[in-house]
């Protein structure tokens, strides 16, 4: 994992880095909380980790799921996490103890997406069975199903205000669904253009909602009404994760060809390419203040921040996560 803090030039500084070597099988998800303070991440062999981000101690770890662990969530004030599972549950914990609060049973095959809603009180899962639920976070329960998507829904995420919820499937669409009842909205938009597996979607606060792909590109679309605004094509590799600044000019996108790359929204532009020797790119989050942090499962020795597109040789793949930091 790495972390940059991006200032106003557009330069970074400093990087420190720390490595999480407590995982006995293939890490595939990890999430912050979003003071940075805790990560949690899932792995192959059906547990869950809590970390202490700062200083690398493992809190805990959540036993309770049958399958490897496909998707991890943090609630927006840290009192919860959420598992989904290719055992076909979500299991949501209560932090402060690692108890489990619900285990949450509504899909048929394997879950590969959660995520909380802003204010906490929904979650949203997806899944093989080509549906995602929104559960509802005081009761438990499944308070709607949605259908339509015509193959794996890969993910999934809510708008800031918690007005919309987007979800990416392999049958390639972003579907965009209103949560509000409003007569001048459609209930759910279809977003067409992408021609592999959509990986990733985010939100920003300026309402403009992010799909990365397989297809190794990024559309950046206009909530409100689905209509595209740009297509952003510099990845040589699929696009695994999306993160946007707090500010929601600027979006950090990963990929596996082992680049994290700035992209200036307002016009289109790929402002920054950083560059180095990690493989499965899983994740990244801006934090309040600015920084920048994203998640592998292998090392970046000689880390560099480039305006270059170039290549670089694929490293082997390792089980621990490793952790680049900035300081001003």
């Amino acid at each position: 994992m790495l972390s940059a803090r991006l200032e106003l030039d557009g330069t970074f500084e400093k990087i420190s880095q720390k490595e999480y070597s407590k995982h006995k099988d293939e890490v595939n998800c990890c999430a912050f909380s979003l003071d940075l303070e805790m990560m949690v991440t899932g792995a192959d062999d059906g547990r869950v980790r809590v970390f202490n981000r700062l200083t690398g101690q493992l809190v805990s770890r959540l036993f309770g799921h049958e399958g490897a662990i496909k998707s991890v969530a943090i609630s927006s004030d840290s009192k919860y996490i959420a598992s989904a599972s290719h055992d076909t549950t979500v299991i949501v914990w209560r932090t402060c103890n690692a108890s489990v609060v619900y285990t949450l049973t509504g899909h048929c095959r394997s879950v590969e997406t959660v995520a909380f809603s802003q204010d906490g009180n929904f979650l949203c899962s997806g899944s093989w069975d080509n549906s995602a639920l929104i559960w509802n976070m005081k009761t438990g329960t499944a308070t709607k199903v949605l259908t339509g998507h015509r193959n794996v829904v890969q993910c999934c995420a809510f708008s800031h205000n918690d007005k919309f919820l987007a979800t990416g499937s392999w049958d390639y669409t972003v579907r965009l669904w209103s949560l509000v009842r409003d007569p001048r909205i459609e209930e759910c938009r279809i977003l067409k253009g992408h021609t592999g597996n959509v990986h990733a979607v985010a939100f920003s606060v300026m309402g403009m909602l992010a799909s990365g792909s397989w297809d190794k590109t990024i559309r950046l679309w206009r909530a409100r009404d689905g209509s595209l605004l740009f297509v952003l094509n510099n990845h040589t590799g699929w696009v695994r994760a999306l993160a946007f600044s707090p500010d929601g000019t600027i979006l950090a996108s990963t990929s596996d060809d082992e680049s994290v790359k700035i992209w200036d929204v307002l016009t289109g532009e790929c402002a920054k390419t950083l560059e180095g020797k990690m493989e499965q790119l899983q994740t990244c989050i801006f934090s309040t203040e600015g920084a920048l942090l994203a998640s592998g499962a292998a090392s970046m020795p000689n880390l560099a921040f480039k305006n270059s597109l170039a290549n670089r040789p694929k490293s082997a793949s390792g089980q621990s996560i490793k952790t680049e930091g900035t300081t001003a």
